[in-house]
């Protein structure tokens, strides 16, 4: 089937009916990304917030110089949580480290828990280790999903210093918390690292042993190489 053209999706991107809409903003995905943005941009403000959510995710993905400055604008200044948490995480997607301002921004100071989430996520994705204070900080949120982002984004940033900090998740009574932690050791070559991932490989819950299973074989191909 050929795929519709740019003006057919251009068209239906204006047209009143949603689900014409959010089938054009779907076939921007197979067109280069200097084409996609000017139409995506269309459909930023759209009255539905599902449309803007996809539409925001897309700048993350069809990169070109005018994603970054956008995704900065919509995460500070628009009044959907939902909408700004969306932007942060396709900020991480970008890589941008010139992100990492507005990131820890966001996270110290927006209301919402989704957005932090997101933001925190989003600092690991952007693999910058000046995340790492605020990534210690988020260790001690009272919401535990941000509790498991840091601690996978302290691993994304290979932050070796955080080692003994995140050690103390190793008994959390969440299990996602402990796979978190598994994951993340496997990026941080210590031997206190290898130590709790042995622990962590008695784990009850079979995600968690096998995460650890697999960053202990991780661990081992790291030091093969040095």
């Amino acid at each position: 089937m050929t795929p519709p053209s740019l003006q057919t999706i251009s068209t239906q991107l204006e047209s009143e009916n949603l689900r014409d809409r959010m089938v054009a903003l779907a076939n921007l995905r197979d067109i280069p990304s200097e084409d996609a943005v000017p139409l995506i941009k269309k459909v930023l403000n759209d009255e539905s917030i599902q449309l803007r959510s996809m539409a925001v995710f897309a700048l993350g993905i069809k990169q070109t110089s005018e994603c970054y400055p956008l995704l900065i604008k919509i995460l500070e200044t628009d009044s959907d949580y939902g909408i700004r948490a969306d932007a942060a995480g396709a900020l991480g997607y970008l890589g941008d480290k010139r992100a990492l301002e507005a990131l820890s921004r966001a996270f110290y100071e927006d209301t919402d828990w989704l957005v932090r989430f997101s933001a925190a996520v989003a600092l690991g994705n952007i693999k910058d280790p000046r995340a790492y204070d605020i990534l210690i900080q988020a260790l001690d949120s009272p919401e535990v999903v941000i509790q498991q982002a840091a601690i996978s984004a302290l691993g994304e940033i290979k932050s070796i210093e955080s080692v003994d900090h995140i050690l103390r998740f190793a008994q959390a009574e969440d299990w996602l918390v402990r796979q978190r932690l598994a994951e993340a050791l496997g990026h941080l070559p210590t031997t206190k690292s290898v130590s709790a991932l042995k622990y962590l490989e008695k784990d009850s819950h079979p995600h968690v042993s096998e995460s650890a299973r697999i960053s202990l074989q991780r661990l081992k191909e790291l030091e093969n190489q040095n």
